[in-house]
């Protein structure tokens, strides 16, 4: 297995124009950081597995059958019978950015447990990717350090995206203690500008990456800025790379998603050790296309772009 991602697996009710009664319509679109990231992936040819827990429901039943038609598998997905499918609704604005409504009071993805983490399907991976949602409550907590104890021991590489989703924390102050404790397990850390602005009280991202390393000893630090573009740390080395501006933009759901994923890629192919400058420039550059193509589209974990697409608006900027 290429990467086994732990998290949630939603249902992001995007808005999609008004009914002829003048009501608002929502589109039901298969949603969840982990599983956007998995999906980049397996279109990128990768094996992928994801881990964790729907309703018992019809929605538990759409996003399975969703990620096994994309070709995610499925033997770490579980359904409870008693809590339903977790729901989240997406207010977007003009310039495409977001508004999330959570409907988790409990919701499914909550109530993993230590017990249904899948250890085979972990020892074998390379890359084991997780976020913060899987962390919010105590229960599912517990899962998901057991599934990063699991993938450590066997050696794979850790990723980490905080993907800080400030409605569904007790506390802020909780959220920043999960962050930290994610930060000293990855070895690569995809962290969005406002996140790591947050979390080390710094307005510059290099100095905010120097006060992450002076903690702890991530290899890879990504900071993904939007329509500024994204920057790589790396050793002693910074690369940042300008944003594919598209004007076709809707939405920014899963954008950080897929360029989380597109790193992986990269990783997955030339490995953590030794990356140049240009490596780490191709692979900024093909993040960046990619999530600039996927802001065109409704929805994320459905229509992630194909290779050739990414290829394609790379070379038209070239």
């Amino acid at each position: 297995m290429d990467v086994v991602a732990l998290g949630e697996l939603l249902i992001d009710f995007t808005e999609n124009g008004i009914s002829s009664q003048g009501n608002p319509l929502f589109e039901a679109n298969p949603g969840g950081a982990p599983c956007n990231v998995l999906a980049m992936l397996t279109k990128l040819g990768h094996k992928t597995a994801f881990i964790g827990k729907v309703g018992n429901d019809f929605f538990g039943k759409q996003l399975e059958d969703a990620i096994k038609e994309i070709g995610i598998n499925v033997t770490g997905l579980r359904k409870d019978d008693k809590v339903h499918t977790t729901l989240a609704l997406v207010h977007t604005y003009p310039d495409g950015d977001r508004d999330f409504s959570f409907y988790r009071n409990p919701g499914a993805d909550m109530m993993l447990t230590e017990e249904e983490i899948p250890e085979e399907l972990i020892l074998e991976t390379r890359i084991f990717h997780f976020g913060t949602l899987s962390m919010t409550h105590e229960k599912v907590r517990r899962a998901t350090k057991k599934a990063v104890a699991i993938a450590k021991q066997a050696g794979a590489i850790i990723s980490f995206d905080p993907n800080i989703r400030e409605p569904l924390w007790n506390s802020m102050y909780e959220a920043r203690e999960q962050v930290l404790y994610g930060l000293g397990q990855c070895h690569i850390l995809k962290i969005s500008d406002n996140e790591i602005q947050w979390l080390t009280g710094k307005n510059d991202y290099t100095e905010a990456v120097k006060w992450i390393r002076e903690k702890y000893d991530i290899p890879l630090i990504l900071v993904s800025m939007g329509k500024e573009g994204s920057r790589a740390y790396y050793q002693d080395r910074m690369v940042e790379k300008a944003p594919f501006i598209n004007e076709n933009t809707i939405e920014t759901t899963g954008a950080g998603d897929t360029f989380c994923a597109c790193v992986l890629h990269y990783i997955c192919k030339h490995g953590l050790e030794n990356l140049t400058e240009k490596n780490l420039k191709e692979m900024l550059t093909y993040a960046n296309a990619a999530a600039s193509n996927i802001t065109t589209r409704k929805g994320a974990l459905r229509v992630m772009p194909r290779p050739e697409e990414i290829e394609a608006l790379i070379a038209g900027h070239h």
